[in-house]
């Protein structure tokens, strides 16, 4: 089920596509109530019905929900409405590390940098009996604030105002 702009998911009204991963697709909204923007990623018609999927869907929002770390994306809300199961998530904007790579190898500094912000994040989610399973360029964020792991590639924001700083990790499961 593509959503159009203007569709409303409880108090949250879509705004523009942002991508699709295996486990769903996303949206860039605005929170009505707190008037933000968040990120929405929703479980695709064809996978809803899909009683294994579903679960695998909530049990991503349970995980993510459990971690509190500043590497790791923040998940706001759950929800469901007529018939589409959906995840509020914080929205981020910025490319991901593969979109940055294509512009060229990054400064060593930053590589460590970036590295040991995965590596903080991941730590909190073993520590937490979660893991990843698809850690790779195109799943990491580069935010205007600090890099994203995140569980689908191109899930979050992308602009043209990029500036390197640091990292972050959303998604995963056990």
């Amino acid at each position: 089920m593509a959503l159009t702009n203007g569709t409303k998911l409880g108090p949250y009204e879509i705004v523009a596509p942002l991508g699709a991963g295996g486990m769903g697709e996303v949206y860039r909204a605005r929170d009505t109530r707190l008037d933000r923007s968040v990120a929405i990623k929703i479980l695709p018609a064809d996978l809803s019905g899909d009683a294994v999927r579903r679960q695998r869907f909530e049990r991503e929002a349970k995980v993510v929900s459990s971690l509190n770390h500043p590497n790791i994306c923040t998940l706001y809300d759950i929800g469901q409405q007529d018939g589409t199961d959906f995840i509020v998530m914080e929205f981020l904007e910025g490319q991901t590390l593969a979109e940055r790579l294509e512009k060229g190898p990054l400064p060593v500094a930053q590589v460590l940098a970036y590295g040991a912000q995965i590596a903080s994040a991941l730590d909190k989610a073993h520590r937490n009996g979660v893991t990843h399973r698809d850690l790779k360029p195109g799943t990491g964020l580069l935010s205007l604030r600090e890099i994203f792991v995140t569980d689908d590639q191109r899930s979050y924001a992308y602009t043209a105002y990029y500036q390197e700083s640091s990292l972050f990790v959303s998604g995963g499961s056990q």
